[in-house]
């Protein structure tokens, strides 16, 4: 096997790193993960997931945890309804036995980031390791992270995510930015305070569109939410935003004002004191990317391929990307790692450029003058 008696290092602990590490274990992989958060509960986790045959879903059939995931997925989740600014409902999901989007079941990010935390073995992930820089050390590389620590590796794989510090090593082309920005927005004990919106989900997710811009939200098995606010924007809008409370005070701001033309009643999100903002303007890597293969680093998810989250592809095509690559390293087929990769790269960068192009399609529909029709016609359809 390639990886023989080959410390590998995967930077990064989210769905594609922790994939990654699973499926390599199982083949008696040597595998350290290493995190920058302080702990497994110390951040929210993001959005709900829905997984799709063939990537997410293969990814933990292959994984052995196909039915540690079907434990703690939420059904009702995947229930949609579709509603113009004013909240008239246009299309409901819960008029119908099954969602439209049952094939794709959803789960909370935490839940399934504790299915993979709990399949690896003991001290496989690496707490409070903020990657800074590596540098060559012999056929390897030695790791340095923000507090001083270091660690070997002879094989580096970078799954630290759409602002990968990893990807320049790579000479990998940087990001365009796609003209949407989004702000994404949690609140807990929604139940409390969020309360109308929190009883319009009815334990789904709810899409609004109108004037260009788009509203998605929906509730988490612990009774959050996290919704997202996107429209057409300049690049930079919020290049200083300062400490949290400016923040907050700037991003609330630029919601009311953006989405004016909306009902009162989003101000429950917008305007509301429990509430956190990130903003998160959007970038995509070029379709054409191409870099030189090497042969001890390589790299999976968003931190190849960035995309916005307009088709629901990214995690998917990140758990894909894992267990392609752990076939590759561990299959038998290729004379050395660096062809290995080679393979899996190319393979790699045309499916996420497949997928990008999807998800850039899908996001100038939602962001279009007809955008709510045009929404209806493909749930419709489906």
């Amino acid at each position: 096997m390639l990886i023989e008696n080959k410390k590998i290092a995967i930077v990064g602990g989210g769905m594609a790193g922790l994939t990654l590490a699973r499926l390599l274990q199982m083949e008696g992989a040597d595998v350290q993960v290493y995190e920058r958060d302080f702990s497994r509960d110390v951040r929210v986790q993001g959005s709900t997931l829905d997984l799709h045959e063939g990537t997410g879903l293969e990814a933990l059939k292959r994984a052995g945890l196909i039915d540690e995931f079907y434990k703690h997925y939420r059904p009702t989740a995947s229930k949609l309804r579709i509603v113009d600014k004013d909240l008239h409902i246009k299309f409901d999901d819960h008029d119908h036995i099954a969602a439209v989007a049952e094939n794709r079941p959803e789960i909370d990010r935490a839940p399934l980031r504790d299915i993979l935390l709990n399949s690896l073995n003991k001290n496989t992930l690496v707490w409070d390791r903020h990657f800074v820089s590596m540098e060559k050390h012999g056929e390897g590389w030695i790791l340095q992270f923000k507090k001083g620590q270091t660690a070997y590796a002879d094989l580096v794989v970078a799954a630290d995510g759409a602002n990968s510090k990893i990807r320049s090593y790579l000479n990998a082309p940087n990001p365009i930015y796609s003209g949407i920005t989004l702000v994404e927005g949690n609140i807990y004990d929604a139940h409390k305070n969020a309360s109308k919106l929190f009883e319009f989900t009815k334990g789904g997710k709810v899409m609004a569109f109108g004037d260009e811009q788009f509203i998605g939200y929906g509730t988490k098995g612990d009774g959050s939410i996290m919704f997202v606010a996107s429209t057409k924007a300049p690049e930079h809008i919020f290049a200083e935003p300062g400490n949290d409370v400016n923040i907050k005070q700037q991003v609330s701001k630029w919601l009311k004002d953006n989405f004016s033309g909306w009902s009162v009643v989003w101000n429950e999100f917008f305007a509301n004191e429990n509430v956190s903002f990130i903003p998160r303007p959007q970038y995509y890597f070029p379709l054409d990317q191409c870099w030189n293969t090497q042969s001890n680093l390589t790299m999976i998810g968003d931190a190849a391929h960035r995309m916005p989250p307009f088709a629901g592809e990214g995690a998917n095509v990140a758990m894909q990307d894992a267990f392609e690559l752990a076939a590759c390293l561990t299959n038998g087929n290729f004379e050395s790692l660096e062809i290995a990769i080679s393979y899996f790269e190319k393979q790699m960068i045309q499916r996420g450029a497949e997928a990008t192009q999807d998800t850039l399609e899908n996001s100038d529909r939602m962001h279009s003058t007809t955008a709510l029709q045009q929404m209806l016609d493909f749930f419709g359809e489906n």
